[in-house]
């Protein structure tokens, strides 16, 4: 048994005995499916290991954090509660995030995230986007959104 199989719990018998049957590339070589047989009930289930490599975002404050895809989705789910939108939206729009986040260089700049979270936003919903924007932005009056609605609205007539 090694480390790794030491974690893996038996779908059937929660036990964490387990041993590899088989062994083969996956997704194009870019994980290794694995077919495991638990050491107790001799169920058999599949695992993938995949690289995970760990993009780092730089704050406003210069601290170093790992990227945490959980805090964007949090981030829209607030902006978003009580707005009519279409079920997996937020998904939808954690999903591009991820994947725009792939051609940028680590660490990336927070300042970044928060403008493709943005980006999304106008898209999809003003209210949220606003919702979204008084907050990234550190709104201090009735002014800041004031000028955050004119912007929108001027973007709106553009594509228009």
């Amino acid at each position: 048994m090694g480390t790794l199989a030491g974690l893996m719990q038996c779908p059937e018998c929660s036990h964490r005995d387990s041993r590899v049957v088989d062994s083969r590339p996956a997704e194009a070589g870019s994980s290794i499916r694995r077919r495991r047989e638990c050491e107790r009930c001799g169920a058999r289930f599949t695992t993938y290991e995949r690289l995970a490599t760990v993009r780092m975002v730089r704050k406003r404050s210069g601290q170093l954090q790992p990227y945490d895809a959980g805090k964007v989705r949090a981030g829209l789910a607030a902006a978003l509660a009580d707005r009519p939108v279409p079920v997996g939206a937020v998904s939808g729009i954690v999903e591009r995030i991820d994947v725009q986040l792939q051609d940028v260089g680590s660490p990336v700049e927070s300042e970044r995230i928060g403008q493709l979270v943005l980006a999304e936003l106008r898209a999809l919903d003003e209210v949220a986007y606003l919702r979204f924007a008084s907050v990234y932005q550190d709104f201090q009056g009735a002014r800041d959104f004031e000028e955050a609605l004119a912007a929108l609205e001027d973007q709106v007539s553009l594509n228009d």
